[in-house]
Parts: structure tokens; C-alpha cells; sequence
């Protein structure tokens, strides 16, 4: 009953012609309550009922009886649960016309399992996709999923199908590890997955039919929405809604609603001028909201050159920018991710940080520039091609590289406030005029996570770009939240496309860094031959180049190869050149060697040697390099297990996993739970432990690390095997060995058949 009442009362909406704020001040109503009256999310009191039809001039008594119902029947849903998905935009305010359009959606919902709407760019198809997705949501209460596709996206690649399936899969709770590489098996997957669901899926802006056929569900209740440009005549069981322009009387209605009310003049010329498209309108009754002394024959003026298409409004609106406001639409054309806040704004453009904000107002006012979050801003597609035409024989390169040597000012701060100890010689060229303010590890994390998309989109600019001094500082710099976010195959990635930019650049100590991060990233791979070799060139050239530390560093990565492959007395040999290779003064580094020491000493089962050294690193550790810290607890909790102190173990391990919480570095606290689901074993608390390792399982799976992930089922299977739980012990054996085989972790397999034989 509240669904037939919310139909009625929307209609009563659409005859006032107003908007929801208008309306909501005549009928004497908040305009979020009539928002929620129109959607049936709640039935209004009688006396709004009556209200409504008084400002649209219709009788209020044939709606008593309907009323009536609504108000005693029960609810149309049960409130749906906090942990359920919502990514649908917000939708769009004062949504006007497509009628039977829209009918036609609502329609679709009951008995099709997707409709693809098309028509040309600024035709309104998201808007009348996330509009009926609003209208929906109360039918398919398991998830509402948006994905942007970017098929028509200026100056940006489109979002590949593979690629779409991550994303779209990640957005169902699957982490990474679960997600298959080959795109035939993540369609597979997620048709499985969407199987038991009752869930909208809008995807937007796809390219044609082949880019969005294998993201399509099985069976199950689902409701896809495709948005394009193309007709999917391709697609079978897709129900095709064309859009065309407005009829005139929706037009209008949309334009007096945007400009703020009617003015003097002739409606129609301006629509003309407009094309009846939805954005047109919008962006031609901005400028007249904003120019209160403009009647419409003022704007028809503006209009009245060239031909009557999209492009005369945008132009129209350009021309009424101010120099200063022109160059930073133009700028913002450039910008390859989704969004941007007004310090890379004034990088971009190279200006101060309060003029930047009052130009991205000022084209936020004239619907230039969208602001859908506070300080956030971004472009819609048809503006930032306008805004790459407006000037097409414009270099990029000079305000890419601007927009790059910001987001590396801003990682090297982030840097420093997270501890990474190898000094990398990342240049900045051009220092920006303003960054944020990042003190403290909790506000650098935030803007690392926040921005991270957009730098890795930068990134790729700046290697398609050949800004080689830029793309080579962000890839190395990038390495640094690996311990928090996982990612290592990506991050490889990154490194290896721009080692031949490292090379061009002819720094020896830029190319050494380069192959050090290379080799420690490829070290938690579990490609141990392949990092021996990159930390071993790395060693050499830094030697070379009288890089103490960096020598230094390399040592201790190639120490742990070594320990990694059981060669524990190469580790210490290593290590023990490395600690001679630093300077004293470099305490925090020694401090970090010395530690790595500790570790290659436990594994020589020398448990006494290795408390002692870790002991005496940690009195100064805990002030000064709190993952020096961590490391140092790893290696008594270890060495008090040897020696059979098992509670002793269970607290060091304790305090590991609070110190990487406070530090927001879940891979090691992954690493730290492991420790203490061991301790609890030796303790004989097994339920705890099998908790414990199940979280650090969990936390692996979701950073998308299969080397580390498999050494944790290794510990916890040991220590299984070591308590007399064989069938446990097992199983644990059985994961490393199936992680060892998909992920090429050989050096893995052997102790685990080992182990697998002695269990059995």
C-alpha cells in the first residue's frame, strides 16, 4: 500500500511543477520528509496529503482510502541491514519528466533481469538510472552496486571487464585472494555469488555491449541497469530504454526549476539553443541563476552563435569565465582521477592555495565543476571534454608534472611521519605552493588512503606522459604502503615499468633505490632468487655511490633472503657486514639491522644471543621506530617460546599486535596474531588459537599477500604438529602447499610435505 501511495503522491509532485524545496515550503513540510513520502520510505500525516493536492489543485478525497491502507498496513520492507552495500550517487535533485521512461524501469524490475538505457552524452541516462535505482532499493534489499565504466571518458582508459569484476566482486566482501586472475573465472564467480542475492547492479557509461556481456548475472534476482551511448542490440534479455531529448514542457519545467524560477522572455529559443538536453539546461540555467539581472532574451543572446548543440552552451559559459577561471577549467580537463581537493587544484595550475579554492567555487556555481563531497571536486565527462577542446594544442606536460611533484611532496612527508628508514632520492622539481597539513601517523595514513587512487591514476599519466623523473619518484614512494595495504604484484608492477625510466635518468643512486625496493618487494613475494639478485645490484651500485645506509639496507633485505632459505649463517653474515657498513649515528637504522640480526640469530636456535640483542635494541626502539618495536617483541616472544615460557610468549605477542594496531598496519598485525595463536597452542587454549589464526588469515587474504599468508599456515601448522593436533597440523600443510603451487612459492613446498608426512 505504501508503494501505491508514493506513486500517487510523486505524480502530485510532477503536477506542481516546483521544486521539492518550493514545494516543501508551501505545503508547510520538510523538504526531506516529502522526499521520504514520495520515495514510501514513510506515509505522511493526512493533513500533508491534503496539502500536496491543494498545491497541485486536485481533490484529496479519492486518496483516503489508499491513504488509509498505507497507514495501518504493514511496511513495504523491513529496514534493511547496516552492513548492506549501498554505492549508488546521490540521487538527482528535482528530477524532472521521464515519466514512461521511468514506468517503464519500475516495470522492467518485476519481470526482466536488466535494461540497458542509451542515448547521447548529456541526455540524462545516469540520471534516470540512479534515480529508478533510488526507487528500487526497497525490492532488492541485499546491495545496490554502482561502477562508473569510463567508456567515454576523455583522457582516460575505459574500466576493462576483468578489471570491473574485481572491483565488483571486492564490493561483495570477497578479498583479494579469493578473486581469480583470469576474467572467464571472475565471471563465473561473481554470477555464483549474485545467485542467492536480491540486489540492483548499475553500470555506467559502458562502451557497447562486449564491455559489459561478461559482468551480466546468471540466475538469482538481480536487476541490472546499463547506461551508453550505444543501443546493446547485442545483448539477448535486455530490455532497450532509448532516450531522447526532453519534450518541451519537461524542458521548460527542468530550466525554471534550475534557474531558480521564471524570468522575462522567450523559454523556448533557450531550449532551442539547448537542444532540450538535461545537461545543456542545467548548465545554461545555472549562469542565469547567477546573473540576476539577465532576462532570458539576455541568455538567448549569449546562445545565438554557432550551431544549436551542447558545445554553444559550454562555450557560452566559457566565455563568461575570467581568464583565471578559463585556464583552471581547462587545467582540470587534465586530471586523471575521479576527483581532486583544492591544494592539487593549485598545484595543478601552479598558483596559490586560496585562489585555487575561490576558482573551483566559482565553477562550481556555474555547474562547471561538481563538488559531491565537501572540498571534493570533479568533472562530468561532457565538461572535461569540453574543457580538453577548449584549448587542444595545449602541452599536458608542464601541469601533470606539477600535479605529480604535489602528491610526491605530500608522500614524502608521509614518509617520514610512518617511518620508512631508506633514504630514497626522490626529486621534486617544482615544490608546491601549499600541502596539507599531515602531522601525525593518523592524518598521513588518512590522505595516503583517500588519495590513492588518484595517485596511482597520476602515476600512469606520468608514464604514458614520459615525465620520467616524476613517474620513477611516485613508484618508488608508493612501495611504502605496502605494509599497511597489500598490493605487492601491483607495486612490482609499477617498479619494473619504470626501471627503464630509472636507467634513462643516469642516477646511479636513483637506479639503486629502484632496484632495492624492487628486490624487497619481490623478497615478500616469496621470489627469492629474483630478489637476491635485485638487492645485490642494489648493494653494488650504493657502495658504489658512497650510500652508506642504503648498502647497509640492502644487506640486511639480502639477510633475509637468506634466512628465508633457510640459510640462516649466510643471514647473520650479512647482517653482522651491514651493521659495520652503517654510520653510528644512524641509530634508528642500526637500531632496525639489529633486530634483523636478532632474527636470523633465533633461527640458528640460538635463543639466548637473540633475546639479548633484541632486548637491548627495544629499550630505544619503543620511542624512536616503533616497527623496529614490533620486530624486536616477534623475536623474544619467539626466543621465550624455545625456551618453553609460553605465557611470556603469549605477551610479547600481545603487545605486537597493540603496537600495529596503533600504527594502522594490519599486515603485521596479521604477522603478530599468528605469534599469538602459536603462544595459545603451546598454552593449550585451542579455540582461542584457532581464532586468532583465523583473523590473520582473514587479514592476509584481504591485502592479497599469498607468500606471507602462507608461512602463517606453515607457523600455525608446526605448531600444531608440535602439540599433537595431527588432523589440524594437516590441513594447515595441505593450504601451504596449495598456496605454494598457484603462487609459485617453491622454496615453501618442501617443508610442507615434510610436515604433511609427519601429520599423516
Amino acid at each position: 500500500m505504501r508503494d501505491e501511495l508514493a506513486g500517487q503522491l510523486s505524480q502530485l509532485r510532477d503536477l506542481t511543477g516546483r521544486s521539492l524545496r518550493q514545494l516543501a515550503q508551501d505545503t508547510d513540510t520538510s523538504s526531506s520528509s516529502l522526499s521520504r513520502y514520495c520515495s514510501g520510505q514513510a506515509v505522511p500525516p493526512w493533513a500533508a496529503v491534503v496539502a500536496l493536492c491543494k498545491a497541485a489543485g486536485r481533490d484529496p478525497r479519492p486518496l483516503r482510502e489508499v491513504w488509509e491502507r498505507a497507514k495501518d498496513g504493514p511496511e513495504t520492507a523491513p529496514p534493511a541491514a547496516v552492513s548492506v552495500r549501498n554505492d549508488l550517487p546521490h540521487d538527482v535533485t528535482a528530477f524532472t519528466g521521464r515519466r514512461a521512461e521511468l514506468d517503464v524501469l519500475l516495470a522492467a524490475a518485476e519481470t526482466m533481469s536488466a535494461v540497458a538505457i542509451d542515448g547521447m552524452g548529456g541526455v540524462g541516462k545516469s540520471a534516470l538510472a540512479v534515480h529508478a535505482a533510488h526507487r528500487l532499493t526497497s525490492q532488492f534489499p541485499d546491495g545496490q552496486f554502482y561502477l562508473d565504466l569510463h567508456g567515454f571518458t576523455p583522457g582516460r582508459e575505459r574500466v576493462e571487464p576483468a578489471e570491473a569484476l574485481r572491483v565488483l566482486l571486492s564490493a561483495l566482501g570477497l578479498p583479494p585472494g579469493r578473486i581469480p586472475d583470469l576474467l572467464a573465472e571472475r565471471a563465473a564467480l561473481w554470477r555464483s555469488e549474485l545467485a542467492t542475492r536480491r540486489a540492483i547492479v548499475l553500470l555506467d557509461n559502458a562502451a557497447d555491449a562486449d564491455h559489459v556481456r561478461d559482468l551480466l548475472p546468471g540466475a538469482g534476482q538481480i536487476f541490472v541497469v546499463i547506461t551508453s551511448r550505444r543501443r546493446m542490440v547485442e545483448l539477448d534479455g535486455v530490455q532497450p530504454v532509448s532516450l531522447d531529448v526532453l519534450p518541451s514542457e519537461d524542458a521548460a519545467r527542468l530550466f525554471v526549476e534550475s534557474a531558480g524560477g521564471a524570468r522575462p522572455g522567450d523559454v523556448d529559443e533557450v531550449l532551442r539553443r539547448c537542444g532540450n538536453l538535461p545537461l545543456a539546461i542545467r548548465v545554461a540555467a545555472a549562469r542565469l541563476r547567477h546573473r540576476p539581472a539577465w532576462t532570458l532574451d539576455t541568455l538567448v543572446e549569449r546562445l545565438r552563435e554557432g550551431e544549436l548543440a551542447v558545445s554553444d552552451v559550454f562555450e557560452m559559459s566559457l566565455r563568461q569565465l575570467d581568464p583565471a577561471q578559463r585556464r583552471m577549467f581547462r587545467l582540470l580537463g587534465l586530471v586523471p582521477g575521479e576527483d581532486i581537493d583544492a591544494y592539487c587544484a593549485a598545484a595543478l595550475a601552479g598558483i596559490p592555495l586560496a585562489n585555487a579554492r575561490s576558482l573551483l567555487e566559482d565553477l562550481v556555481d556555474v555547474h562547471l565543476v561538481q563538488e559531491p563531497a565537501a572540498g571534493r571536486y570533479r568533472m562530468h565527462d561532457l565538461l572535461r571534454q569540453a574543457a580538453r577542446a577548449d584549448d587542444p594544442t595545449a602541452d599536458p606536460v608542464p601541469a601533470v608534472a606539477r600535479l605529480a611533484d604535489y602528491y610526491l611532496s605530500c608522500m614524502l612527508v608521509v614518509k617520514k611521519q610512518i617511518q620508512i628508514l631508506i633514504p630514497l632520492p626522490v626529486t621534486v622539481s617544482q615544490p608546491p605552493s601549499a600541502v596539507p597539513e599531515l602531522d601525525g601517523q593518523d592524518r598521513a595514513v588518512g590522505w595516503l588512503d583517500t588519495e590513492w587512487d588518484n595517485l596511482n591514476a597520476t602515476f600512469a599519466l606520468t608514464v604514458r606522459l614520459g615525465i620520467d623523473v616524476a613517474a620513477v619518484g611516485l613508484a618508488q614512494l608508493a612501495t611504502m604502503a605496502h605494509a599497511r595495504r597489500g598490493g605487492s604484484v601491483q607495486l612490482r608492477e609499477d617498479l619494473e615499468v619504470t626501471l627503464p625510466a630509472a636507467e634513462r635518468l643516469g642516477d646511479r643512486r636513483l637506479l639503486a633505490s629502484h632496484r632495492y625496493l624492487l628486490g624487497s618487494l619481490l623478497l615478500r613475494m616469496g621470489r627469492l632468487d629474483d630478489a637476491m639478485s635485485e638487492l645485490e645490484k642494489a648493494s653494488v651500485l650504493m657502495a658504489a655511490e658512497g650510500d652508506a645506509v642504503g648498502e647497509a639496507m640492502s644487506l640486511f633485505q639480502q639477510g633475509e633472503v637468506q634466512e628465508e632459505l633457510g640459510n640462516a649463517e649466510r643471514a647473520v653474515e650479512l647482517l653482522e657486514r651491514a651493521v659495520a657498513v652503517v654510520p653510528p649515528h644512524e641509530v634508528a637504522v642500526r637500531g632496525r639491522l639489529r633486530s634483523s640480526l636478532s632474527h636470523a640469530l633465533l633461527s640458528l636456535g640460538d635463543y639466548a644471543a637473540a633475546r639479548e640483542v633484541a632486548a637491548d635494541v627495544l629499550e630505544t626502539a619503543r620511542e624512536t621506530d616503533r616497527q623496529t618495536a614490533r620486530m624486536c617483541l616477534e623475536v623474544l616472544g619467539q626466543a621465550a617460546l624455545g625456551l618453553g615460557d609460553a605465557e611470556t610468549a603469549l605477551d610479547l605477542a600481545e603487545q605486537a599486535v597493540v603496537l600495529n594496531r596503533v600504527t594502522h598496519h594490519a599486515f603485521f598485525e596479521a604477522i603478530s596474531l599468528a605469534d599469538v595463536a602459536v603462544a595459545l597452542l603451546h598454552l593449550g587454549r585451542m579455540e582461542e588459537a584457532a581464532d586468532r589464526h583465523a583473523q590473520a588469515v582473514a587479514m592476509l587474504e584481504l591485502a592479497g599477500e599469498p607468500d606471507r599468508l602462507a608461512r602463517v599456515h606453515l607457523q600455525f601448522a608446526k605448531a600444531c604438529l608440535g602439540t599433537g593436533d595431527r588432523d589440524t597440523a594437516a590441513r594447515h600443510f595441505q593450504e601451504v602447499l596449495d598456496l605454494a603451487t598457484a603462487h609459485g612459492l617453491d622454496y615453501l613446498a618442501p617443508e610442507a610435505r615434510s610436515g604433511l608426512s609427519r601429520a599423516s
